[in-house]
């Protein structure tokens, strides 16, 4: 399939390599030099902006950092709504289901498809094609590419009405962000206690504790002090905002996701957005005045 590639960061590039590697031809657009050339080389072609690459294919993917950008590729001045070839556009970014309604509505209007593909996995997910890939749309439009996003990982189809999928995602990452803080402090607890933070890995990822940030991001990235999971502070910080939002104009419960999400912005605030979302044990490191990491 022809397929047009826009964002080529972290998780965009990962994932439109995979496409290639699969026998598909892209063509890719990213404001950054360096993030197009790995793709030119293998074969993909560049594209001038967002219309440029849906004048030339029917099915545009977007994987990108922010709503607004989000926004502005999809139905902005120079964005995929311009194009004369698109027919449908797949987001793989998380942009929470308000945005994802609104930017469905606008695209409908010129007669294109918009389908939520949010994805979980991370980098290493995305590199290896095993991502979780949460899809909400038409579903004849889904069908059309559902084997295409099966490079990417397992496909989840979550219904058809814009946004759903979204909501899937934040519910996902939630639990993941929750996971950090929760572990951050846990395992400083025990530091301080006297306890060696690489045994209480091990005993926490064969207990009941386990959770994904026990079982991959401390051995990986916090226990080593590398703190190079691959994930920004910024995205997971977006993410649980946007949660944190939904779960109010939902009315429902929220005072966990509240507290989270105030974890979340300490983070941020102290260590920056471009930080590794690892950098959360950091925050919970200086008020517990211990350091998580292997004896040596």
């Amino acid at each position: 399939m022809d397929i047009g590639f826009i964002g080529l960061g972290n998780m965009g590039q990962p994932m439109a390599r995979r496409l290639i590697e699969a026998g598909h031809k892209l063509i890719v657009y990213d404001t950054r030099n360096d993030a197009v050339a790995p793709l030119v080389a293998l074969g993909a072609q560049l594209a001038s902006s967002p219309a440029d690459v849906a004048d030339r294919v029917e099915t545009v993917m977007a994987s990108l950092p922010s709503l607004q950008i989000s926004e502005k590729v999809a139905i902005g001045e120079g964005g995929v709504i311009q194009g004369k070839r698109i027919q449908r556009f797949v987001d793989l970014s998380t942009t929470g289901a308000t945005v994802s309604a609104k930017i469905a509505a606008v695209l409908a209007k010129k007669n294109i498809v918009q389908i939520d593909c949010p994805v979980s996995g991370g980098v290493g997910g995305a590199s290896n094609g095993t991502l979780a890939v949460m899809v909400s749309g038409p579903k004849a439009e889904i069908d059309l590419v559902k084997d295409v996003l099966a490079v990417f990982g397992k496909v989840f189809v979550i219904g058809e009405k814009p946004g759903m999928a979204q909501t899937m995602k934040l519910a996902n990452n939630f639990l993941s962000a929750t996971a950090m803080a929760a572990t951050s402090e846990a395992v400083a607890m025990g530091v301080k206690a006297g306890l060696d933070p690489a045994v209480m890995i091990d005993v926490i990822n064969a207990g009941s504790g386990r959770t994904t940030a026990s079982d991959g991001k401390f051995p990986q990235a916090i226990l080593p002090r590398t703190f190079n999971y691959g994930f920004a502070t910024a995205l997971m910080l977006k993410d649980v905002r946007l949660c944190v939002q939904e779960a109010r104009s939902l009315n429902v419960p929220n005072s966990v996701m509240s507290i989270v999400l105030d974890q979340w912005e300490t983070t941020n605030k102290e260590f920056g957005g471009e930080s590794d979302f690892t950098a959360i044990v950091k925050m919970v490191e200086t008020r517990a005045g211990v350091i998580v990491g292997k004896k040596s």
